[in-house]
């Protein structure tokens, strides 16, 4: 079957968002352009490690171009996009794997995240990463002006920072009704 490619170039609108209760979140990347909807669900983890990918990567770029460049330093306000996802959210599938490249060319970031691919550890032919683009996983690829990337990472660390607030003994997250802190012997805090 061939390889499904959500390819927008540029999006409207493309945004890290949050389905549920802080503990209890599921996090999507959403890329949206003319009533056309994707939405791809990852790990915290992979929100944050992709907002500050791009900010390094953007930060590289106009460092390098000795400001001569179209990439604000900072996102801009005018842009900002605090809105939630686009409902309904429909999951298309879970991220895998994620990759960042900056086209020189046309001054634009492009982000892909490739969906989880199912390997059967028993199996010693399921072992092999998928290395065949035609007929590889789903995939979301996504083309991003520099300010529009700078937009997307504020957001994204944002919403990553603001689920719950850490234990000041062991950083693990507190719940509303505590946790118990493995720095105070196991009492509840």
């Amino acid at each position: 079957m061939p390889r499904q490619v959500f390819f927008y170039d540029p999006p409207e609108r493309f945004v890290a968002g949050t389905v549920g209760e802080p503990g209890q979140r599921a996090f999507y990347l959403q890329a949206s352009t003319q009533g056309r909807v994707t939405s791809v669900l990852l790990e915290k983890t992979q929100v944050a490690a992709l907002a500050e990918r791009i900010e390094e990567l953007l930060d590289e770029v106009v460092r390098r171009a000795a400001g001569s460049t179209e990439v604000p330093a900072v996102a801009p306000a005018d842009l900002i996009d605090s809105a939630p996802l686009d409902q309904p959210v429909l999951e298309e599938f879970r991220v895998g794997t994620m990759a960042l490249a900056w086209d020189e060319s046309v001054q634009r970031l492009i982000i892909e995240a490739q969906a989880l691919i199912e390997t059967d550890p028993d199996d010693p032919e399921d072992t092999e990463p998928f290395e065949d683009d035609e007929n590889g996983p789903p995939m979301l690829r996504v083309r991003l002006s520099g300010a529009m990337a700078r937009v997307f990472a504020k957001r994204a660390l944002e919403l990553v920072s603001a689920g719950r607030p850490p234990c000041p003994f062991c950083s693990l997250p507190l719940d509303p009704q505590g946790h118990v802190c493995p720095r105070q012997n196991g009492y509840r805090r």
